[in-house]
């Protein structure tokens, strides 16, 4: 008969995404991973595989959490043009009230992991697609209720607005700097109007 987990999930994949996100792939041990869990390495191992697979899933949880929990959201409260702009104000405070600068784990790791190891670049490229379609989703429907200029190509500005806000949250791990991380973001978001 299988064991049953003696931690919670959720609570142990929270600790694992902090630790990833505060020291990277590379510099975090499976030691590291089990400490800050609360488990040992027995259980990290039998529960979530090696320390790959426990990042893939730990990074996965952190997409839940954080990037689709905010486009749900705006899609459902916003009109979609001032949804984007809400999405990127958001990340703005975000980076500015991140007194340890971690950025956000997902540009992080494809800066760190994507060039390093196939299969977690390419799901990395899949959940960077995720950001660029809610974008062009939002860009199109603006472009149907009259809020946005008919004549944008919703793919081609939301390819955009996906390469500055990568930009603005390596930019914000450097500079944290409200006037230049506005200055980044206002005039593409202009394009929207």
């Amino acid at each position: 008969m299988a064991r049953l987990k003696e931690f919670d999930e959720t609570a142990v994949l929270d600790a694992a995404v902090e630790c990833f996100w505060n020291r990277g792939f590379g510099s975090t041990s499976v030691r590291d991973l089990g400490d800050h869990m609360g488990i040992g390495s027995a259980s990290l191992y039998n529960a979530f595989g090696d320390k790959r697979a426990l990042f893939a899933k730990a990074l996965e949880h952190y997409l839940d959490s954080s990037v689709r929990e905010r486009i749900a959201r705006l899609e459902q409260q916003r009109r979609p043009k001032d949804a984007i702009k809400a999405f990127f104000a958001e990340v703005i405070e975000r980076s500015l009230k991140d007194p340890d600068r971690r950025g956000c784990m997902l540009v992080n790791s494809a800066l760190e992991v994507a060039p390093h190891d196939a299969e977690l670049g390419s799901a990395i490229v899949r959940y960077l697609e995720e950001i660029r379609s809610f974008f062009e989703r939002s860009i199109a429907a603006a472009k149907a209720d009259g809020s946005t200029p008919g004549d944008r190509s919703a793919r081609e500005l939301s390819r955009l607005l996906l390469g500055v806000l990568l930009g603005l949250r390596v930019l914000a791990r450097s500079q944290p700097n409200r006037t230049l991380l506005d200055g980044v973001a206002r005039p593409a978001l202009a394009l929207l109007d």
